[in-house]
């Protein structure tokens, strides 16, 4: 569908929305005289459709104030709507003073009751559409009783048995045994290498460049010794040596990282806010923080 066809249907919906008419209205007036002029020209039963949307700018075709939507089939204000309603709730009767000539407008709106009445019916609004209070009512009650029929009962799921905890099979618990030795003799092997780690320097001047230099091989020989660890863990793992050269060099790639992640936060304690590193070589945030302090030989000249 183009543009063209597309801007024709829309302006078919406005007119339509224009003259369509509340069926609840017509029950007001059942029973009484039909005005003549509505026996000899009935009006045309118009589709009930979605109101037109408003863009901002109308203005009322009563009084020419700002519309605020249509209604009783007509585009006009809130000030014309209630003023409409109103007369034909009441059935009230306006006499003009000046022989029903007043323009209207939004100041004699106010002075000429008689004109204005007459401006609205002009304008096309209809009385067949003004519902008595207890015509809202009943409508309000209705919708009511439709919002409750729709309303979809969501009914509570029975309670799913107790969860029975499961229980490992002997081949799942023999791996996690052997997986837990393969660990600790794994670490037993890494406590025996903590001689091989450059001391954690005790200069009194904590930025003195030779015990930076210290603190920086302390821990690059540490992370060195973690590696090694998780490779000589790797070894054995069921199947890990059965795979080829690249790719058991491939996964340790891979993967050695997040191992040593896992490893560091296992060996944290939160109360102390320290790492501990071949089972007794405690460091904390300043320590980490002093051993990255190391600047080039340059820059000190």
């Amino acid at each position: 569908m183009g543009p063209t066809q597309l801007a024709a249907q829309d302006h078919g919906k406005r007119v339509a929305s224009v003259f369509e008419m509340e069926e609840e209205g017509f029950s007001l007036f059942h029973g009484s005289e039909i005005p003549p002029e509505y026996a000899e020209n009935p009006p045309l039963k118009r589709k009930k459709g979605p109101a037109p949307k408003m863009l901002g700018n109308e203005v009322c075709s009563v009084c020419g104030d700002k519309a605020s939507g249509f209604h009783y089939n007509v585009l006009s204000c809130e000030g014309c709507k209630g003023f409409f309603r109103r007369s034909v709730i009441k059935g009230a009767q306006y006499v003009c003073k000046n022989g029903g000539k007043c323009e209207m407008d939004m100041y004699m709106r106010r002075k000429c009751q008689e004109c204005r009445l007459r401006k609205c019916q002009e304008a096309g609004m209809r009385e067949q559409c003004v519902l008595s209070e207890e015509q809202i009512r009943l409508k309000k009650l209705k919708k009511q009783e439709d919002d409750q029929a729709r309303t979809v009962v969501v009914r509570p799921n029975p309670p799913s048995p107790p969860n029975t905890p499961y229980k490992l099979t002997p081949e799942q618990l023999g791996m996690i045994e052997k997986l837990v030795a393969a660990q600790q003799q794994c670490n037993q092997r890494s406590f025996t290498d903590r001689l091989k780690v450059t001391p954690w320097p005790q200069a009194p001047d904590p930025h003195n460049r030779e015990a930076r230099q210290q603190r920086f091989a302390h821990f690059t020989e540490l992370a060195i010794i973690s590696v090694q660890e998780i490779v000589d863990f790797a070894k054995q793992l069921p199947g890990f040596l059965e795979l080829t050269r690249e790719d058991q060099i491939a996964l340790l790639k891979t993967s050695t990282i997040e191992v040593m992640l896992l490893e560091t936060s296992r060996r944290y304690n939160p109360e102390t806010e320290s790492i501990t590193f071949l089972k007794d070589l405690s460091y904390n945030r300043d320590d980490f923080a002093k051993a990255g302090e190391l600047k080039p030989s340059w820059c000190s000249r």
